[in-house]
């Protein structure tokens, strides 16, 4: 009978501890999802944010045009419909680009050019990174960017909310595997920093800052100076080495003649 006494607390013990832990699993399951969520709710709350403040709706029927680099080009934007083109004259060849949502074409003198699939490639890469850059922070919603909340920080006496952008593979591009942080003005809701690494023609590091931000008919262009930091140095640590003077300038992004097309 004790035996049986015994064997039997012996069997609720271990129940009641089972129990517990199962107990506190699901605690845990639930407390992790609860900061997944409100992560989750507060980066997609800072997009919805930043986008509105550059230009919000109105990117989906944009239609502009502008110069970069002697190159004359141009977005028209129809929902989730896009057109981009370039155009270059040089020497005596008028080189024009068009990406049609996921179809390009390259006509030189207006006569369709033979391409094969890596010059399609690299032609319409180059040309939606021009417009990528041109038209942030518009694409950050696009199902395939991954997007994070890094931290709060200061830059030059000014509050920022930094988020981390990298890209999944399906719909990210060539270049998916690149890492973007961006410095959100917690005053304005704009980007007033940018830093990427990237890993193509041997990876690199940089970090831009805005200037020359204006707004044309609702929509925000910004020009930007192009800073160069050695590679592997991490992005958040780019705005300190900026603020101590230690990043070398290697260009200048210059959006320049921008025209509202639909005026």
């Amino acid at each position: 009978m004790k035996k049986t006494i015994i064997i039997l607390c012996v069997l609720a013990a271990l129940v009641i501890s089972c129990n517990k832990k199962k107990g506190g699993t699901e605690t845990a399951t639930k407390d992790d999802k609860i900061v997944a969520e409100k992560q989750f709710s507060k980066v997609d709350s800072l997009i919805n944010e930043v986008i509105e403040a550059h230009g919000g709706d109105l990117y989906t029927k944009a239609d502009y045009s502008f110069v970069f680099r002697s190159k004359k080009y141009r977005f028209e934007n129809n929902g989730s419909s896009f057109e981009y083109s370039s155009e270059e004259q040089k020497n005596d060849s008028l080189i024009k680009d068009d990406l049609i949502n996921d179809s390009f074409e390259r006509y030189i003198n207006n006569h369709l050019q033979p391409l094969n699939k890596e010059e399609v490639g690299k032609y319409s890469e180059a040309l939606n990174s021009v417009i990528y850059f041109a038209t942030l922070p518009y694409k950050l919603q696009d199902a395939s960017v991954n997007r994070k909340f890094i931290e709060e920080t200061t830059i030059k006496e000014k509050q920022y909310d930094v988020v981390e952008v990298t890209f999944g593979q399906d719909g990210g591009g060539k270049d998916f595997d690149d890492e973007f942080h961006y410095w959100i003005n917690k005053q304005t809701h704009k980007i007033d920093y940018i830093a990427y690494n990237y890993l193509t023609n041997n990876g690199g590091v940089r970090f831009r800052t805005a200037f020359n931000t204006r707004v044309i008919d609702g929509v925000t262009f910004q020009d930007y100076i192009n800073y160069e930091a050695p590679l592997g140095t991490t992005l958040k640590d780019l705005p300190k080495l900026y603020e101590q003077g230690k990043l070398k300038e290697v260009s200048q992004i210059l959006t320049e003649n921008v025209i509202n097309n639909n005026k």
